[in-house]
């Protein structure tokens, strides 16, 4: 049997799972970068003051994306379209326009922006990490059909196997490859961004792009819910992009005087 996605009723009000899971994701991130944000010289308040604004502009352009893609059934179910408790934003769009709120805020207050970035990378694929969970309360993010002994053979645990059983057929756990990366991504850059002179002001976060978009561009080709641009997957074609940008830039950066991650504010980008 699978999952209730409503955690529980307030009042007349449903609240889901979907939403509990995002929300306590975005609470642990925004905790993580302002403890690391503090020790790099970014004072809590300024992201608190951007958490403010790149919040709800993530949320807009993480719906907006996905309504984009599938206008052929919004076109035809326009009050469907801020029904965001039921699933159905990317991630894609959110990163788009959480980052757009960033370089403005930064810019703005003159904060380094590869600095802040840096800072909010590792948390960032964490909440990731943890989000793909409300797709699994909802039943979304799956892969292709499969068979029950495959997924017992992944040593899963009966209630992530049952939850797997939809519309009367196994799915691949997508979910869990993806959220288990990032969760594994994660565990990589705390690792490595306090040691000394091994990342430049800038690196961590194109690490980061680097190492999710190499893992999601695998991940989607085994989704069957995916957005897609005529016989194209969109996360795809994104994800190359972003991958050989990531690179190309790390590489481009690394050859200019840039000040190491540790300095934190002492040093501009």
């Amino acid at each position: 049997m699978a999952l209730n996605p409503i955690a529980f009723h307030l009042g007349g009000i449903e609240v889901h799972w979907y939403g509990i899971i995002i929300a306590s994701a975005v609470l642990l991130a925004v905790f993580l970068a302002t403890r690391e944000g503090s020790r790099r010289g970014i004072d809590p308040d300024n992201i608190y003051d951007m958490i403010l604004w790149a919040l709800p502009a993530a949320l807009i352009c993480a719906r907006l994306y996905y309504v984009i893609f599938e206008w052929g059934y919004y076109s035809k179910h326009l009050d469907e379209i801020i029904r965001i408790w039921d699933g159905g934003i990317a991630i894609y769009g959110s990163l788009i326009g959480a980052l757009a709120v960033i370089i403005w805020y930064c810019r703005k207050h003159f904060i380094s922006v590869w600095l802040m970035l840096d800072v909010a990378a590792p948390t960032v694929i964490l909440a990731q990490a943890i989000g793909r969970w409300g797709n699994f309360m909802n039943q979304e993010a799956f892969g292709q059909v499969t068979t029950l002994k495959f997924l017992q053979g992944l040593h899963l645990p009966e209630w992530i196997i049952n939850q797997m059983n939809i519309t009367g057929m196994y799915r691949q756990p997508t979910f869990l490859y993806e959220s288990v990366w990032s969760l594994l991504g994660f565990v990589v850059l705390m690792t490595l961004r306090h040691n000394p002179h091994l990342f430049k002001q800038g690196e961590v976060f194109l690490t980061y792009v680097a190492w999710y978009s190499f893992g999601r561009f695998f991940v989607e080709g085994m989704r069957t819910d995916s957005l897609m641009l005529g016989g194209l997957r969109i996360s795809q074609i994104l994800s190359v992009i972003l991958f050989i940008g990531a690179i190309g830039v790390f590489i481009y950066r690394r050859r200019k005087r840039q000040p190491w991650y540790l300095t934190g504010t002492t040093n501009d980008d």
